[in-house]
């Protein structure tokens, strides 16, 4: 049996505006209409040796990463949840410490939820070449075969055989290269970009971390035996996991251990970490664009352009990317991408409300959208799905007006408890319990409009609430 650990934290700052922290790359369509996470998790349904997943992902994403998963094949056993980030290493502890709570073993895939694989048959091959490893007592890393001396992956030597195999030991991870070094590993057609998916057995992982990394060994073990079940979710020890230290697992296992050997892959694949990575991965048209969404391009070359709600219109541009959203809109050159990190930092010092959130806020009940603000009040169109309920919750700084688009509610108001259907209205004021249900069968859709001395989202009490939070 194998169990796919699917690791879903990052928040993927180089595909700002697109990326936020509060919902990062891997719960996003880019390439198609399903998200990353959803994309990693749909390639692997074709494997006769998997039929459930582990996923690792932070608190913030919980209940995105439930409703995504839920729209799959392969179903989720488990759904850990990291209190802190501590790198990769003691995220996949987790994973192989619950793996083996029942007396299993079973054989671990690791796998970013944030990368494209174009070519899945051959991805699947390799899982089996690497089971077989795997089942062997080997530590399995997937080195893709290089198609030019890029800069931006560390690399994997294996050791030369002479001769073409599925399998080699591994001679040495590699940092990252200059452009000179990058191009003499081309050359010497040993070396393999390290892609950052790994196989094992959960025993083999928990041996080796044990050996070089006893620190997270110790700290991940008191952690997820300190968990407690919520929901469909495992919410590890805070205390035990924020003790742990923070490492990868290269550097903590695999860099270290006698046992690894990498199977090269040519598989299409790219870990889209940049807006130019975006472009190559895309549909690309005669001129070498891009297009996505409502766009219009005249003498416009080599860019990708992006538009999410309006027309955007390019005219005589070559080697650009535009990405307009609901609140932000980048304009830059594709020579360039890879400082937006740098403008998203200053943007985070000036305590901008961009770098976390999108105008569309998702919740375990719904979604909203601001679509109004002003001095004492604010408007959003609330979206609640079907049999969501929100929480009873009361507000010190502000009162509501709530009127039903389309749908049907029913309306807890103090005492009260009374069904609002469409083109009908009420109102909650302020330091009133209140709560709001779907009960129909279709999306509840209707207007807030908020008026106070203070509309922050952090003005909420909450008395009950069925998603614990």
């Amino acid at each position: 049996m194998i169990i796919p650990v699917i690791l879903s934290g990052g928040s993927g700052t180089r595909l700002w505006p697109l990326s936020r922290k509060m919902h990062p790359k891997q719960l996003l369509p880019l390439v198609n209409e399903t998200t990353m996470l959803q994309d990693t998790i749909t390639r692997l349904t074709g494997s006769p040796d998997i039929d459930h997943a582990m996923i690792i992902c932070n608190d913030d994403y919980r209940f995105m990463v439930a409703e995504q998963v839920k729209e799959t094949d392969i179903s989720t056993n488990e759904i850990i949840l990291e209190p802190v980030g501590r790198n990769t290493a003691p995220a996949i502890a987790l994973a192989a410490f619950n793996a083996i709570r029942d007396g299993e073993d079973p054989v671990l895939l690791v796998l970013p939820a944030d990368h494209v694989i174009a070519d899945v048959e051959t991805f699947q091959s390799a899982l089996q070449l690497g089971k077989q490893q795997s089942e062997a007592g080997k530590l399995v890393t997937f080195g893709v075969v290089p198609d030019a001396p890029e800069t931006g992956f560390g690399y994997i030597k294996a050791q030369s055989t002479g001769k073409q195999e599925p399998c080699y030991e591994v001679d040495q991870f590699v940092e990252k290269p200059d452009a000179e070094t990058a191009a003499a590993y081309i050359a010497d057609g040993n070396y393999y970009w390290n892609s950052g998916m790994f196989m094992f057995k959960a025993s083999s992982y928990l041996d080796a971390l044990q050996q070089f990394s006893p620190g997270i060994y110790q700290a991940s073990e008191a952690a997820l035996k300190a968990a407690t079940r919520d929901l469909d979710f495992i919410r590890v020890g805070t205390e035990e996991f924020e003790s742990c230290p923070s490492d990868s697992i290269d550097y903590a296992v695999m860099e270290k251990a006698d046992n690894v050997v990498v199977i090269p892959v040519d598989i299409g694949w790219s870990d889209v970490g940049s807006w130019s990575a975006l472009h190559d991965v895309g549909d690309v048209d005669d001129e070498g664009n891009t297009l996505i969404g409502d766009v219009k391009s005249g003498l416009t070359s080599n860019s990708y352009v992006r538009a999410d709600n309006r027309l955007v219109v390019t005219l005589g541009v070559d080697n650009m990317v535009v990405v307009d959203t609901d609140d932000a809109l980048l304009v830059a050159n594709r020579d360039n991408v890879q400082d937006i990190k740098s403008i998203v930092e200053q943007l985070s010092t000036e305590e901008r409300e961009e770098v976390n959130l999108h105008k569309t806020v998702y919740r375990p009940w719904g979604h909203y959208q601001g679509i109004d603000a002003g001095t004492h009040y604010q408007v959003k169109r609330i979206t609640v799905s079907p049999g969501a309920v929100l929480s009873l919750q009361m507000h010190h700084h502000r009162s509501e007006h709530w009127i039903v688009v389309s749908g049907t509610a029913r309306v807890t108001r103090g005492e009260e408890e009374f069904i609002l259907s469409e083109n009908e209205s009420t109102y909650i004021p302020l330091g009133q319990r209140h709560r709001l249900e779907n009960i129909g069968k279709i999306p509840l859709k209707l207007i807030e409009v908020q008026t106070g001395s203070y509309l922050g989202e952090d003005d909420i009490v909450r008395f009950e609430d069925i998603y614990g939070r």
